[in-house]
């Protein structure tokens, strides 16, 4: 019935057609197949992911107790449940404290009345271990976090999504290293529960890391944990994805979470610089291992960007010093008044100065040498020659090393960044170790310019670079040769290299008020 589905690709060729039409309506719904999951037992059997090392390890029966949070809005139930079970189950009694459920103001009704009854089930068991707290108000995924933690008495606290299940002995590793050092905050290895079919892809370990955007990524293992040839040794890591476990009073100590972050992105990556410049640390543990169930979409949130985006700048802000640029230029915003408002930060700066945190400098340094700043950039954004304005320099179509010029849109394969050096960087700026950022090239013979890895063209002697100021040519400094324009047709205009004609260009943000002074 629905060829065109996510959900039917590898799932449920066996189902009718009024159970096909139910299984799509759900999943238009939540993002993921709740039709299977209300199907599976909640204390399904789950493949354990650890390395033999891991699974070989013991554990102090002493061990700092746990309360765990569970956030969820509007969660499938079957999910919410099976996610309890699987923490009753798999972490020692003696040391799992409470739970407790933070709804984030859900309007489904089997969130209200039927997971009331369950809890009070649960409860006749597990002698009041699960608590609710109810937000009046939808207020976001950080302050739930917020109020999982206010809520929390034990001494350690891991502040989880709701659609997770958690494997064989997480919790002992954690606990055990917080034991050790209460101001590491940790992040679990997670696996992923496939939206589909629910069975368990296995992630590799990897850090976590960010770009300058401040969206998350997986950074690979650094060499200095290879070194130690154990495969159960913490991973130093720059960030945190949204899922962490803490020392309770300690997180408290370094200011939780930010309240001021919105719905959702950016409040991981605000909490891993906390943490490391302000007198803590980030680690991954290989041997604790999560199982994340993903959603092909979030239904609650179409666009995501607009709330990192601001989030983003709200980090910046506060923690990234002279370096909070580079955030401006990888979302393609004016430094200066950017129109976007990011809220009152003069609680956060005053806890930083009260924490006497270290510098952004210090933790690119130190933490995080992997991410690049790129102190040259004078002007940066969308790039339109005088005769067409409507028409933007584009890195045309990848795979492909030839620009082109098309329709303005601003996204990120029209962000153009030019150093005061002369290069000219066409494409999202990666600005990372072992990324690529590709330079404009003149290959000095053809009319057309090609796009080079910036690495490449250095090593190679390529003519990459150009002599450029707002409102006049972009003359390649070898060839002599300008970038410029022919009208190919009535409708379509073609980027060369050619004589210079006088042909004019501006690109949309400058910086250090660049071309407005003669030396510059």
């Amino acid at each position: 019935l629905y060829p065109d589905s996510f959900l039917f690709k590898r799932w449920g060729t066996d189902l009718r057609e009024e159970e096909q039409t139910v299984a799509q309506n759900l999943f238009l719904k939540y993002g993921y197949n709740v039709y299977l999951s209300d199907r599976l037992p909640l204390d399904r059997l789950i493949k354990d992911t650890r390395s033999a090392s891991c699974q070989r390890k013991t554990y102090p029966q002493a061990l700092p107790t746990l309360s765990v949070v569970l956030i969820f809005m509007n969660e499938a139930l079957s999910v919410i449940l099976r996610a309890i079970t699987s923490i009753i189950n798999r972490t020692p009694s003696h040391l799992l404290k409470e739970v407790i459920l933070v709804d984030d103001y859900s309007s489904n009704d089997d969130l209200k009345g039927p997971l009331e009854a369950h809890i009070k089930s649960y409860n006749a068991k597990h002698f009041g271990l699960l608590k609710i707290i109810r937000h009046q108000k939808r207020e976001g995924l950080t302050q739930a976090r917020i109020s999982g933690w206010k809520a929390s008495t034990a001494d350690v606290v891991a502040i989880l999504d709701a659609h997770i299940e958690v494997n064989v002995m997480w919790a002992e590793p954690i606990l055990s290293r917080i034991k050790e050092d209460r101001t590491v905050i940790i992040s679990p290895v997670f696996d992923n529960i496939h939206f589909d079919d629910f069975e368990l892809l296995q992630y590799a370990v990897a850090a976590d890391g960010f770009d300058w955007a401040l969206w998350c990524l997986y950074e690979p293992l650094p060499a200095e944990w290879y070194a130690l040839k154990d495969e159960t040794a913490p991973v130093r890591s720059p960030s945190i994805m949204g899922i962490l476990v803490a020392h309770r009073e300690f997180l408290g100590e370094i200011g939780v979470l930010d309240g001021g972050m919105h719905i959702y992105g950016g409040e991981n990556v605000e909490l891993g610089l906390r943490a490391w410049q302000c007198g803590g640390k980030i680690e991954v543990l290989p041997c604790s291992r999560i199982a994340h169930l993903e959603r092909t979409h979030k239904p609650y949130l179409p666009d995501l960007s607009i709330s990192v985006r601001r989030n983003a700048l709200r980090v910046a802000e506060v923690w990234m010093d002279d370096y909070k640029y580079m955030v401006y230029l990888a979302w393609n915003l004016p430094v200066e008044n950017p129109g976007i408002d990011f809220g009152d930060i003069s609680s956060r700066r005053e806890l930083r100065k009260k924490l006497n945190c270290k510098s952004f400098d210090w933790y690119i340094k130190n933490v995080y040498p992997n991410l690049l700043a790129l102190p040259n950039i004078v002007a940066y954004g969308t790039m339109k020659n005088m005769l067409k304005e409507d028409i933007c320099i584009d890195q045309g179509p990848v795979p492909g090393n030839t620009p082109i010029m098309y329709v303005c849109h601003a996204y990120s394969p029209q962000h153009i960044f030019y150093h005061s050096t002369g290069e000219i960087y066409i494409g999202g700026l990666h600005a990372r170790l072992n990324m690529i950022d590709r330079c404009l090239t003149d290959p000095g013979s053809g009319d057309l310019p090609v796009l080079e890895q910036c690495d490449t063209a250095v090593n190679k002697g390529l003519n990459m670079y150009w002599d450029f100021k707002q409102g006049s040519a972009v003359i390649n400094r070898n060839t002599r040769r300008c970038l410029e324009i022919i009208e190919d047709n009535q409708a379509s205009y073609r980027l060369v290299m050619q004589a210079c004609s006088g042909q004019r260009w501006n690109i949309q943000h400058t910086l250090k008020d660049w071309g407005k002074t003669k030396d510059l």
